[in-house]
């Protein structure tokens, strides 16, 4: 009799317990907020991170080139960056490993007005090319032109930041690289002026992951990384089978977000989210890896599991 009392009164014990406290968990964000970041948006917004123990919070950057720097100096756990700019940054040493994925297919493109003269890849001898980053979209217009006969020195680059779209409306440039299709393509369309997109992954370029999660490789047994992934996925799912639902979520707190451009790229963007977002395909990134070798942007390629790792 006096062990049933024991026991009730530890089971009453346990249960008044208050509940643990989320565990807090900073991911920093390549960019400002937009469509491409919905599975992390749903997950804070419909409580599957607080309901995996985690309080996440999203920065997005004043430079979209700091936050894989800031998590290779200890200074974030966790940021969005992209699979090409991972190989180039471990090739210079950097503390940085994929541990998930947010966008599962290639998103830059090679952009020209649809009306206007250039209506092959070969049209662009002697033409004028807008990028925003240079070193990897060098790489891949070099590949791209040479699959059509000419070489990077039969146009002129020309950098024109973030101003990509702009710069081609405007005629500046052209043509662009580094335009995503499911953002600059809406937004020339919604302008009135259409574009037309060549994707490397259809000239020569090998397919990779446009959007990725990076720690420091020093990090790897962090307890948070797993329920994150976790969350990911699960948000992932409910992107997929009740989009127009998320949409509504993705805007509670994002009202400057609610407008034709970022409503085409939600339904542009949910068919190429990571239906798996902690699985990763080994022969597909040292297939990348070759390739950014052979373009000079890498001196080796390295054993995927220096850059790569699916937590288990």
């Amino acid at each position: 009799m006096k062990l049933k009392l024991v026991a009730a009164l530890m089971v009453a014990f346990f249960s008044i317990k208050p509940a643990m406290a989320a565990e807090k968990l900073t991911v920093l964000l390549d960019w400002f907020v937009n469509p491409d970041h919905a599975p992390l948006i749903i997950a804070k917004e419909k409580g599957i991170f607080k309901k995996n123990g985690l309080n996440v919070e999203l920065i997005a950057p004043a430079d979209p080139n700091d936050p894989p720097k800031l998590v290779a100096a200890g200074k974030a756990p966790l940021a969005v960056s992209y699979q090409p700019q991972l190989h180039v940054q471990v090739g210079e040493d950097l503390p940085l490993i994929r541990i998930g994925t947010l966008v599962a297919t290639p998103l830059n493109s090679l952009v020209v007005l649809k009306d206007g003269p250039i209506k092959s890849i070969k049209d662009l001898k002697g033409k004028k090319v807008g990028f925003s980053v240079g070193g990897f979209e060098d790489a891949l217009l070099k590949v791209m032109l040479n699959r059509h006969g000419l070489k990077l020195d039969d146009i002129e680059m020309i950098n024109v930041n973030f101003s990509l779209s702009p710069s081609l409306l405007t005629g500046n440039v052209d043509a662009v690289i580094g335009a995503f299709r499911n953002f600059e393509l809406n937004q020339m369309d919604i302008e009135g002026h259409p574009g037309l997109a060549f994707y490397p992954e259809e000239e020569g370029v090998p397919s990779y992951d446009e959007l990725i999660i990076v720690a420091n490789n020093d990090n790897l047994d962090d307890p948070r990384f797993k329920p994150f992934l976790n969350s990911l996925e699960e948000s992932i799912q409910y992107i997929v089978n009740h989009p127009d639902d998320a949409w509504k979520l993705f805007i509670k707190n994002h009202k400057d977000l609610d407008d034709e451009l970022n409503r085409r790229a939600w339904r542009d963007t949910i068919p190429r989210f990571a239906l798996r977002p902690a699985a990763f395909d080994t022969n597909r990134y040292v297939r990348f890896a070759k390739f950014l070798k052979e373009a000079g942007l890498i001196k080796e390629v390295r054993k995927t599991s220096d850059y790569a790792v699916e937590i288990k």
